[in-house]
Formats: C-alpha cells, structure tokens, sequence
C-alpha cells in the first residue's frame, strides 16, 4: 500500500534536512530536480497513511505524505518570486504550512491532500512575504492585501499602468484608484533581475531558468486561485467572529487598521499586560483563524 523507501531518491536523513533548508542539497536546482522525482502517491495509498498517520500517529505515514507533495510547494513558491526574496526562503516556509496539512489532514473526509495542503502552503508564505516586505505598513486591509499580491500578476508585462488600466485594477480588487497607484510605484522599486547577474556564481538560480507558463490551467494553479480568494473572502470575517473580544480586538488593531496598525506596547498599555503577553495572544488567535479558514 505504501512506497518502499527504497524507490526514493534521497535518504531519509536528506529528505528530513531538505525539507528543513532546501538549499542543503547544494543549489535550488538540485533539490527541485530531486522532489520532482519523488513518488506521488494514489488516492488509496493516501488514504490509508492519513489513517495511519491520524490513528497510530505513523511518523513515516506523515513523512511518505509530505515528501509526495513537496512538488506542490514548488509549483506554489514560483508564484512569488517577482517579491525579491530567495526561492528557497519561500519553499521553506512553504514545506512548513504543508506539514502543518499533513498534521491536520482527515483521510475520511474524501478531500484529497492537494486540495487541503494549498491554504495552509500559501498562508504560510503569504505570511513570510508580509514579515518581510518593507510594504508591511502599506498592505494592512484585506484589500490592500489582496492589492499587493495581485498587482503584479494584472500589470501587463510589468509596464506602467494607464488610468484606464488603473480604474479596471481598482474596480476589481474593490480598492481607490490612488491605492492601485501608489502600490504600483512602491512595487516598482524592488523588481528581481529576470537574469543571473553573474554566470560564474554557482549559488545564483534566476527566475528566467524556472518560470512556469502562466497561460497553462494547471490543476495546483486553480486550486490555489480558489484557496486565495476563500481567505480574502466572508471567511476571514467569519472566522474572526469565532475569536474571543480581546484577540479579536489585538488582530483587527495590528493587522486590519488602515494607519499601519498598533504596536505590542501600545495594546499592552490598553489591556495591562506585558508586550510578550500581546504578543502570545496574537499567536495563539492567528492559530485559531487558520484552523477556522481551513474548514
């Protein structure tokens, strides 16, 4: 029922220390070439290590179920790099959502792994970008959020929006034509070189030598469409409901206010705790969100 280990291509100890930091196998390349030989998996053979996984907590069930998809995270990843930061920065924090699915993962309920895995994968990277864009300040709303991540994909060839491409942008993201604007030139200032500025360094990995065909339907590409606009949609609002007026109060205040959003020290001030006991709650509510857009 399960893949011999045999039939892998890495060891178990590489595999283990790959998925922690892609870039152990030496470059990016190798270790994409490595995962894109990894076994997938049927929907039976699934099943049964989610079951083993979920009933005798199997580590090796977990592992057999997280190396099959490690592809996912790839495909998932190539969707970011226009944000400057280092593909393999963004398939680490991408294999961290997917073994948080894996963990959560209910084989009984006849939804497959793939179509789980993409939220908790895209999350987890949309997370990272936000930790690290210096347009943190400026993509606090829900839609400016969904602004700084779609702006990219809708410029034409990345050229300088006009007014009327501008309006369509700003009619169908549901934000001011101002905003798509100034997202537009703030974006412009931090674009990726499309080449290696170097051919002698071993270690550089160029977006031109991995960029996937945007116009191809790809299964993991609609599932992720799909995932995106569920966690930009009701659901975020609905899941907010289920969080308890305090943690609600410390989301809404650091993550969903227009003026950047208030530090841990002034929220600490208005509920008379420590920083670090702001900062607790806060983890302990975004845990709670994301079980409750996963459902």
């Amino acid at each position: 029922m399960t893949q011999s280990s045999n039939s892998l291509t890495l060891s178990n100890n590489q595999l283990a220390l790959a998925i922690s930091n892609p870039g152990a196998l030496g470059t990016i390349e190798a270790y994409i070439s490595a995962v894109n030989r990894l076994p997938l998996l049927t929907q039976e053979q699934e099943t049964a290590l989610g079951r083993r996984l979920r009933d005798e907590s199997d580590l090796d069930a977990a592992r057999q179920l997280i190396t099959s998809h490690l592809r996912l995270v790839v495909s998932i990843s190539r969707q970011y790099l226009g944000y400057g930061l280092a593909h393999a920065d963004l398939i680490q924090e991408g294999n961290v959502g997917l073994m948080k699915a894996v963990k959560r993962f209910d084989p009984d309920r006849g939804v497959r792994l793939v179509s789980f895995a993409v939220h908790w994968i895209k999350a987890e990277i949309h997370e990272y970008i936000v930790r690290n864009w210096r347009l943190v300040k400026v993509a606090t709303t829900k839609a400016q959020r969904k602004l700084f991540f779609n702006l990219r994909r809708m410029r034409p060839d990345g050229q300088t929006l006009d007014t009327e491409q501008v309006n369509t942008i700003a009619r169908e993201l549901n934000v001011r034509p101002e905003d798509v604007s100034e997202m537009e030139v703030r974006m412009s200032g931090r674009e990726m070189a499309l080449e290696s500025p170097s051919d002698d360094d071993d270690n550089s990995y160029a977006p031109i030598s991995y960029l996937s065909d945007e116009g191809r339907q790809e299964p993991s590409q609609v599932l992720e469409r799909r995932a995106y606009d569920a966690l930009q949609g009701e659901g975020l609002a609905e899941a907010l409901e289920g969080l308890d007026d305090r943690s609600r109060r410390i989301v809404q205040a650091r993550w969903l206010r227009d003026d950047g959003g208030a530090t841990l020290h002034e929220l600490a001030g208005e509920f008379g705790v420590s920083a670090e006991r702001v900062r607790q709650i806060e983890a302990a509510a975004f845990k709670k969100l994301r079980l409750a857009l996963a459902h």
